[in-house]
């Protein structure tokens, strides 16, 4: 049988498990971020579908144009939320390798290490994923130009 370690070598891990506790609340929040774009975006095609099924001409090429562009942002969204799950998987696998190797007295600092920048790469590309959604997401926004010229009418 093997020897637990002292409180205080349990302490000082709990420690160093802080941190990356604390990035696990933060990636949540971003989920929680994620969740609510990817809400939005699926209630934005709703609307559009009825909408493309009335209009015609230039009108129903814009519902088109505005239906792939949701489309795009749709499948953004959701491997920003995949990559950012897998990082907070990772961040759990982290704290259990830091228990683990002090528990047992294993020397694993390199699976440590190894945890954290795979974490660090995985929220890395869910934040340039939700980048690019958010740059997608303006470009749908932005006013037409037909909309802005004054009405010559009057």
């Amino acid at each position: 049988m093997f020897d637990l370690p002292a409180v205080s070598s349990i302490a000082q891990t709990i420690q160093l498990a802080i941190a990356p506790v604390f990035l696990l609340a933060g990636i949540g929040a971003f989920l929680n971020v994620l969740a609510g774009r990817l809400a939005r975006v699926v209630d934005r095609s709703r609307v559009l579908e009825l909408l493309h099924a009335e209009s015609s001409g230039a009108e129903h090429e814009r519902h088109v144009w505005e239906l792939r562009l949701i489309d795009r942002r749709i499948a953004l969204v959701n491997a920003a939320i995949a990559f950012n799950v897998a990082s907070a998987i990772a961040v759990c696998l982290l704290v259990a390798l830091l228990f683990v190797t002090q528990l047992a007295g294993l020397a694993y600092r390199t699976a440590v290490a190894l945890a954290f920048i795979i974490a660090m790469a995985l929220l890395m590309t869910g934040l340039i994923l939700f980048l690019i959604e958010v740059n997608l997401a303006i470009r749908a926004l932005r006013v037409r130009k037909e909309l802005l010229e004054r009405d010559r009418a009057r």
